[in-house]
């Protein structure tokens, strides 16, 4: 008896019932942590309005205008753009932009796939051999590496002397016309690390039963690439393509470098934004210059909104499947 009762007093007292936030509190509690997240937000936020949306919109006007960095823009309504279609000059600067898109992008994009199939087999040292593969891409872009390869295809140079070593007697590839652009393919495709290590991840994902089943069936290596491979990676494919078409249509730097900031010998790198950066700021024709960034902008989506279209025919998802 004692002992019940020492019980009865020693036990805890029943928890408090906990009422539920009244709508008012959660409210202002739902405030503070909005206030909260938007000031977090407030540099990128900051950021996209001066440095992006706020100078986009201002070449949306330029490019109806008659601007030169140093008077009054003076509205003109269409008459950039109908220069522009007018310009022999613009003309060329699509054609050699549409060449080194096509020529480079699936160059680049083909020895990307075949050097991630390699590293996707083990073998020793494949870190190492990843990080070698990888490296062009992270200093590609830089200008030394322009003054480099100038150097490298310029007269009596490296590529020069191999060529005539093999009877090849072409000259240097960046004082002549016809050979010049192809200079800047190479360099595009020497960066070809960051989709292969894309294409590498996406090899890592392909079942390995599905290479067994194959060979039990008899299928041969290129059959197997063709069946299995490519399909299971054309998500990854398709991304691949659409990001490298985009970089090439955006090409600059490496033009400008390796034609010494001419876009020739007789134009034959003048790329599209080689020729808006002449327009802008040499010739200070600011406003012509922004009618060629919206028709690039245009170009770019129309040609994204084509791979989309077409992905539907050849990318195959997952969820598909099921």
């Amino acid at each position: 008896m004692g002992t019940a009762v020492m019980l009865v007093k020693d036990s805890p007292p029943d928890a408090p019932e906990i009422q539920p936030a009244a709508p008012a509190d959660r409210k202002r509690r739902g405030r503070r942590e909005n206030l909260a997240g938007y000031l977090f937000m407030s540099p990128w936020i900051a950021g996209f309005l001066l440095l992006t949306a706020g100078p986009m919109a201002a070449s949306f006007y330029f490019a109806f205008t008659d601007y030169n960095l140093f008077n009054s823009p003076r509205w003109i309504g269409f008459d950039n753009f109908t220069k522009m279609f007018e310009d022999p000059r613009w003309q060329k600067s699509v054609e050699v932009t549409a060449k080194y898109v096509v020529i480079g992008t699936p160059l680049k994009l083909l020895l990307a796939l075949g050097v991630a199939l390699l590293l996707a087999q083990s073998r020793r040292g494949q870190a190492f051999y990843r990080a070698a593969f990888y490296a062009p891409s992270l200093i590609g872009a830089s200008v030394s590496v322009g003054f480099v390869w100038r150097a490298l295809f310029s007269d009596d140079a490296i590529v020069d002397r191999t060529q005539s070593f093999f009877g090849l007697h072409t000259g240097g590839w960046v004082g002549d016309p016809d050979w010049v652009l192809y200079s800047l393919v190479a360099l595009t495709v020497w960066q070809f690390g960051a989709p292969m290590v894309i294409f590498l991840a996406g090899l890592k994902q392909v079942p390995r039963e599905l290479y067994e089943a194959a060979e039990v069936d008899g299928a041969g290596p290129l059959r197997r690439f063709w069946n299995i491979t490519l399909p299971m990676i054309s998500p990854v494919l398709f991304f691949n393509v659409l990001l490298e078409t985009i970089h090439s249509f955006q090409i600059f730097g490496s033009a400008y470098v390796v034609s010494n900031a001419t876009c020739g010998p007789a134009d034959a790198t003048l790329v599209y934004t080689c020729y808006l950066y002449q327009k802008g700021f040499k010739e200070s024709q600011m406003g012509f210059a922004s009618a060629m960034a919206w028709m690039l902008l245009l170009a770019v989506a129309l040609v994204t909104a084509v791979l989309f279209w077409s992905q539907k025919r050849w990318v195959h998802y997952e969820e598909d499947a099921r």
